[in-house]
């Protein structure tokens, strides 16, 4: 059932689950603790999940489908998102996010395959301001030139 995924991260999701008062209404929060501790939530995840609570798979699914902060494929070690609103993309961001494209040599939602960097475009990061912007986690990068990259990419190579 758990594939390559270590044994303990189910044991602690289910101590997890377990330790709550009560699992009606808590799937997303059940899901965000089994996201955070195995990086992404695969199908295997999802069903065991299901079955610790007792409702359908499909109904599990249909949570971490509708919701954009869950993945189902394995992250980064550091996520780039690239602010793709309308500010953004009129100063650039469409230059940007092609470059890193390239440097990484990945497509937007794909993970190198070193496992160091997944790329994603994102609508609006809210910062309109510093446009455009770029992401790593959690801190912005304001007014971004495809010069800077190199240098951003390297901080987080080390």
């Amino acid at each position: 059932m758990e594939g390559n995924l270590p044994k303990e991260k189910f044991d602690e999701l289910e101590k997890y689950i377990d330790s709550l008062k009560s699992t009606k209404g808590a799937l997303i929060e059940i899901l965000h603790k089994a996201q955070d501790l195995f990086g992404y939530l695969p199908r295997n995840v999802q069903l065991f999940v299901a079955r610790k609570l007792g409702i359908p798979g499909a109904e599990v699914f249909g949570v971490v489908s509708f919701y954009s902060y869950f993945t189902t494929t394995p992250q980064g070690k550091h996520t780039i998102s690239v602010c793709m609103g309308t500010a953004c993309f009129v100063k650039g961001s469409d230059k940007i996010i092609e470059k890193l494209k390239e440097k990484l040599d990945i497509a937007s939602g794909e993970t190198t395959k070193d496992g160091l960097f997944t790329l994603k475009d994102i609508r609006c990061i809210g910062a309109c301001g510093l446009a455009p912007v770029v992401m790593v986690d959690e801190k912005v990068y304001g007014r971004v030139k495809e010069e800077d990259l190199d240098e951003i990419l390297n901080t987080y190579r080390k």
